[in-house]
């Protein structure tokens, strides 16, 4: 009588962390409730209480104060803002009608647009700034967000989507410079503050990363990703404004407080578009891209 011995191979035994895992769409969607979410916890840090706007009035009158000692945020004030972003729409469809991806070209156009519409009805119909009797106009008025900020984060998210997906992380990385820049800049010259510039980036992630999702669901990819970066999309922007309300918060002179204000606005800028590089990074917004992904995939 023959016995036939089959060889059993051991199964591996995995952590249950590791074998846990998530859809992009899920990151994606915890990704913006956590922008949105640190854009509300800024606006009620920084505007809605009584220290928050002390703070920050200091940090506008130490601005207005300085004159002419911020020659290096000149460029931006002899910018035209309008036409800027009309060159940017320009270059958009350009670069997609040479790749032949205009279905690319309108989502970019579209994720352009959409922030700053929406950051233009926060501000002036549903957010409002308490008064303080502080006797500068630019102390008075409701700033947040910035519209200068939002639009150079915007500019640099369209960008980055409607060029081929390999350069989107440097994109976004290297284009995080410039947004720092304009962000201090705007800090420097006395038309923002440190919460308006904040809240411009997050907004502008929120309404990107929402987006992202939508596309994300409609062309699911299969991947599948340890759950850490919901819970680091859903935590880190909350963090990063707690930390910079914190740090401002300890400059006691007026001059401090402005310098804080300048180095802060440009270190959460690129903060903010680091968070943002992970879950954007395989996000197929180019419908080709998604039907190449399907069919390797059978």
């Amino acid at each position: 009588m023959a016995v036939t011995l089959t060889e059993t191979r051991p199964v591996p035994v995995r952590h249950a962390l590791v074998t846990a895992a998530v859809s992009r769409t899920a990151v994606l969607a915890a990704s913006a409730a956590g922008f949105a979410l640190a854009f509300v916890v800024a606006y009620v840090l920084f505007v809605r209480t009584e220290a928050g706007r002390s703070v920050e009035n200091g940090v506008v009158r130490s601005a207005q104060a300085a004159g002419n000692t911020v020659e290096w945020a000149d460029p931006l004030r002899q910018a035209d803002q309008v036409v800027l972003l009309g060159g940017v729409a320009v270059l958009l469809v350009v670069i997609a009608l040479v790749r032949r991806r205009f279905a690319l070209g309108v989502t970019a156009l579209f994720l352009l647009t959409a922030p700053l519409v929406v950051a233009q009805l926060l501000k002036l119909y549903v957010l409002d700034r308490p008064a303080t009797g502080d006797r500068f106009g630019v102390a008075s008025h409701n700033s947040f967000p910035s519209g200068h900020v939002s639009a150079a984060m915007a500019v640099l998210v369209a960008l980055a989507i409607v060029l081929p997906r390999r350069y989107r992380a440097q994109a976004l990385v290297l284009g995080g410079v410039g947004v720092a820049w304009v962000s201090a800049a705007t800090v420097a010259l006395g038309w923002h503050r440190l919460s308006d510039t904040v809240g411009g980036c997050l907004l502008v992630a929120a309404v990107t990363c929402a987006g992202a999702a939508v596309v994300s669901a409609r062309r699911p990819d299969g991947d599948r990703v340890p759950p850490l970066p919901v819970l680091c999309g859903l935590l880190a922007p909350v963090a990063l404004v707690l930390v910079g309300y914190l740090v401002l918060g300890t400059a006691t002179s007026g001059a401090a407080q402005f310098v804080a204000a300048m180095v802060l606005a440009a270190l959460s800028a690129m903060a903010v578009v680091v968070l943002l590089v992970g879950p954007l990074r395989r996000v197929a917004f180019d419908p080709a891209e998604a039907r190449v992904r399907r069919l390797l995939r059978r």
